[in-house]
Parts: C-alpha cells; sequence; structure tokens
C-alpha cells in the first residue's frame, strides 16, 4: 500500500502533497573534478572506494550519466534550478567578489530548496557553494534553512595551511564564520551525518557538495602511506583525497542506516565534471577519465560525463540504465517524489527519472542534451541517440557514434553530411532560448554588465 502511495506522488506531479511519512528524503551528493575511472564501480583498480562501490550496487547506475557543463560552477547552477544555465548566463565560474551583485546564481532563479521548501521539507546543504560571493547568494537566502561549508570555489584542507584568499576564508555556518578545526572533507562528511540525524522524523532534502579531490592536492598522511603502492606522487595524494571522500560517504550512508531512513531516501551521486588534466602544472595526469576522450573544461565525453547513481531502496531496483540523463533531472525529480510543483513561468529542462526507472515510461527520457562552454562563439555539443556533433568554436563540425566509438576517436561527419546538419540546426534552435555569460571566469577578467535571462 506504501508502494503505490509513493508512486501515484512520483508519477502525479501536479497531485496533492503526500503524507510526509510516505515522502522520501532526498540526498544530493556531489564530488569535485573526480575522474569517470577513478572510483571501483567505474573500474579502478588502484583507488579503494568501498562505499561509492557499494552504493552503486545498491543504485540505478546511469551508463550514460552526464552533468550539464564541462566545469565546476556552471554544473551546480544547473543541478539547483533544473534548467540549463546559458538560459539566465550561468556559463562562467564566478570570481570571488563579494561585492558583486552579477557574478553568481542570479536571484530570480528558483532553486530545487526553494521548491522542496515549498513541499514542506527541511533543506540544508553543506560544502562547496561557488555560486556567488555576495550576501544576497547565499545558501541560506536561495532556499537552503541550514548551510556549513566554504562559500568559494574551494578551499585549503588542512587547517593554517597558507593559499589565496579564496581558499582561507573562514567556513560558514548560517552567515557566520566558523573556525577550520580538521580534514575538510572530514569536516563536510561529518556535518552532512549530524543533518541527517538532526532532521530525523521530517522531510528533508541535503545537498551535499564536497571539494574533494579538487586540487590543491591535499590528503590524509593515513592514506597517503595506506596507497604507498602507487607509484605517482600527484596520483597517490589524488587517490588518497578520492579514498577520504569515499569514507565520508561511507560515514553519510551509515547514519541513514543508523537513524532507519535509508529505505526511503533517494540518494543521487554524481561528479560535477570530469577529471582534469593538469599535466602542464604538475607533469603527469593524475587523474584517469578512461576510455572517455578530453577531460575538465571540454566538451568530449570526458568533460561532463560522469558517474551517476541513483538509489531509493523503497521504489528502485538496482539496474544498469542505458539512455542518457543528466543532472537537470535531480530538480524534477526531486520536486515530484516530494509531491511538490514545478514552477510554471519557465522552462525546466531536467525531466522526472523515477518513472523511466520503474519502467512506466519507455523510450529515453531526453530526445537531445546539449552543451556550451564559452558562450555562442565557444564551444558546443549535442546528443541524440548515439550520436554526438561536437563543434569548437569556428572549426568544422566533428560527429560521433559513442554506442561504436565511446572514446570518440572516429569522426564521422564527412560520411553524414544529413545528420551533420541535422544535429547543427539543433543546436541553433536551442540556443534561441539562451544568453551570452553574464560575468566570466576569474582569468578572463571582472563580471560584465547583466542580461536578461531567457524564461
Amino acid at each position: 500500500m506504501k508502494m503505490m502511495r509513493l508512486l501515484t506522488g512520483i508519477v502525479a506531479l501536479g497531485s496533492a502533497v503526500l503524507h510526509a511519512g510516505d515522502r522520501p528524503n532526498v540526498l544530493i551528493i556531489v564530488a569535485d573534478d573526480l575522474g569517470y575511472a577513478d572510483v571501483g564501480f567505474q573500474g579502478c583498480k588502484d583507488i579503494p572506494t568501498p562505499h561509492l562501490d557499494k552504493l552503486a550496487t545498491q543504485s540505478v547506475r546511469c551508463t550514460n550519466g552526464y552533468v550539464s557543463h564541462p566545469f565546476c560552477s556552471p554544473t551546480r547552477a544547473g543541478i539547483l534550478t533544473g534548467r540549463y544555465q546559458q538560459r539566465f548566463g550561468h556559463e562562467n565560474n564566478p570570481a570571488w567578489l563579494p561585492e558583486s551583485t552579477v557574478a553568481g546564481l542570479p536571484v530570480d532563479q528558483v532553486t530545487m530548496p526553494d521548491l522542496m521548501k515549498q513541499a514542506g521539507y527541511a533543506t540544508g546543504a553543506v560544502g562547496k557553494w561557488h555560486l556567488g560571493a555576495h550576501p544576497q547568494f547565499h545558501p541560506n537566502r536561495r532556499g537552503f534553512d541550514y548551510y556549513f561549508g566554504m562559500l568559494g570555489g574551494g578551499h585549503m584542507y588542512f587547517p593554517q595551511v597558507k593559499g589565496g584568499a579564496e581558499y582561507t576564508i573562514p567556513l560558514n555556518r548560517n552567515g557566520q564564520d566558523i573556525p577550520h578545526t580538521k580534514y575538510l572533507t572530514d569536516e563536510i562528511g561529518d556535518d552532512a551525518a549530524s543533518f541527517i540525524s538532526r532532521e530525523a522524523g521530517k522531510s528533508w532534502m541535503l545537498y551535499v557538495a564536497f571539494n574533494a579531490p579538487h586540487t590543491p592536492l591535499q590528503g590524509p598522511q593515513e592514506w597517503i602511506d595506506k596507497l604507498s603502492s602507487i607509484p605517482n606522487e600527484q596520483r597517490r595524494i589524488y587517490a588518497s583525497m578520492v579514498a577520504s571522500m569515499d569514507a565520508a560517504v561511507g560515514r553519510i550512508l551509515a547514519e541513514l542506516d543508523a537513524s532507519q531512513q535509508a529505505e526511503n531516501t533517494l540518494v543521487f551521486f554524481v561528479s560535477d565534471n570530469g577529471g582534469p588534466n593538469l599535466a602542464a602544472k604538475s607533469g603527469t595526469c593524475f587523474t584517469d577519465n578512461s576510455p572517455l576522450r578530453g577531460y575538465k573544461g571540454d566538451v568530449y565525453e570526458g568533460g561532463m560525463r560522469v558517474p551517476f547513481l541513483v538509489r531509493w531502496p523503497a521504489v528502485l531496483k538496482p539496474a544498469v540504465y542505458e539512455n542518457p540523463v543528466i543532472a537537470l533531472d535531480f530538480l524534477p525529480t526531486a520536486v515530484a517524489v516530494a509531491g511538490g510543483q514545478l514552477p510554471a513561468d519557465r522552462t525546466i529542462d531536467g525531466v522526472n527519472l523515477i518513472p523511466f526507472f520503474t519502467g512506466e515510461k519507455s523510450g529515453a527520457p531526453h530526445e537531445q542534451l546539449f552543451w556550451r562552454s564559452g558562450g555562442s562563439k565557444g564551444n558546443h555539443a549535442v546528443r541524440e541517440g548515439d550520436w554526438k556533433l561536437v563543434r569548437l568554436g569556428a572549426q568544422a563540425p566533428q560527429l560521433y557514434n559513442l554506442a561504436s566509438d565511446i572514446g570518440e576517436a572516429h569522426d564521422l561527419a564527412a560520411e553524414n553530411p544529413d545528420k551533420v546538419s541535422a544535429l547543427t540546426a539543433a543546436i541553433s534552435e536551442w540556443e534561441k532560448g539562451t544568453i551570452e555569460p553574464i560575468f566570466q571566469s576569474p582569468k578572463a577578467g571582472k563580471p560584465k554588465a547583466k542580461a536578461k535571462a531567457k524564461p
């Protein structure tokens, strides 16, 4: 009977709000710059990730899972709005500018916690924010009842370690500065587990955004010692950071078990983008995106195809799901299971995934998926079924069939001019609903004047 009530609430998005005891909690876990093949369930052999591997065995594992951008902040803006971030100009990383009311997630955008609060949920965020430094962008003003973490794009992992201003600012809890007291990944995991324990008995949504394993390369010595068999020093430190994050995820999931909330908690896990290639700085590429082509920042698969897990034991059986999905789907899925309502005054690009996972809906959740980096004159990609078109600036389009060529090694554009033409036209049509970036990434200069977002 409970299962039927849950499924009714899932399918009928506009239905009445479900009873609190029936509605699942929602937990979103985001890794930062995690390599596609750097967890065990993706084939990694040298980094131990037992907790994520166990989660994968209990989840719908989406083998064609994507985020909506190949680097940090835009992906987060997409997750929290359910919209392609190009619709409202959030296409770059905001500089650390506490005085700027432009460099951040625009305040006219409705967020997932806004909608979950309307559905009667307690909302929390722990970890990396990176969606604006001005007070108007603070998580507590964007729908989160509770926040603990670092407001910038990253942070030193150990207390008292020197670094730039953005990476050494105090941690923040609900608008108050909080001293940094221990290894940051542990601090994030512990605080997230505390939220889960504290909110037991309520309907809650928690967004946990690790900054691991993003640089700087700073791993716990205990893990570095355990991983001494990894010969490359950068890879060994990076591995220690991944292993530490996995252990923190384990503590979060263990709290769900201990508080008897695991069965009815919808859990999502992704990385915000693919692993970076920092060989120019470190002398080696210490992340592994194989078998994909490219890295963080690229519109090849290595930039935005990521480990992608969805677990909800009360409703979903463990499975492998092969149709393309995207992290934009988190918002409409969460709002649907909460019995909430999506805003009617704007385009929501994500879809509710649960009916596709349960088999109630057939076919693919998305006919096409789009990516753009660098504005209308930058790099583009579109996926339609197994076909993917890549256009780098003004260069000739490239065409790949991902079913037979996941590594995008064989350009089929010359043999398929009609497909190239159709997908190029699809990008042009999609782009009519976007605007140019409203601010530039830090290295590109200061934010520009704000443009009007597309509904």
